[in-house]
């Protein structure tokens, strides 16, 4: 399930017959649950919501699904290979590492 580019995981109680669901692409937490799709899919966007309007009353910034930024780590030796296949190439690091990534590498 996806609203306002947060994405929920949900799963299923068959014990009481209720929906529960998780923001997955954050790390606060945001949770809900319903009876029905319907009620679920309200649910998650009332919750992100009252996130999004916590946030604003106190001040800080929601958290984003996604910056673009992330850490890898690697060797030594591997980061010095990388570094120098990457300007053997005449490309940053991150280009040479998104081109790699994302199947475009020449």
């Amino acid at each position: 399930m996806k609203y306002k580019g947060y994405q929920a995981a949900v799963t299923y109680d068959d014990e009481i017959g209720i929906f529960h669901g998780e923001v997955i692409n954050i790390r606060d937490v945001v949770t809900f649950q319903g009876k029905s799709v319907r009620e679920l899919e309200k649910a998650m966007k009332e919750s992100i919501e009252d996130y999004l309007d916590y946030c604003v009353e106190i001040g800080v910034e929601p958290q984003k699904p996604f910056s673009g930024t992330f850490t890898v780590r690697v060797s030594p030796d591997l980061h010095q290979r990388i570094h120098l296949a990457a300007k053997t190439s005449g490309k940053s690091l991150n280009a040479w590492v998104r081109d790699r990534l994302t199947g475009s590498a020449e």
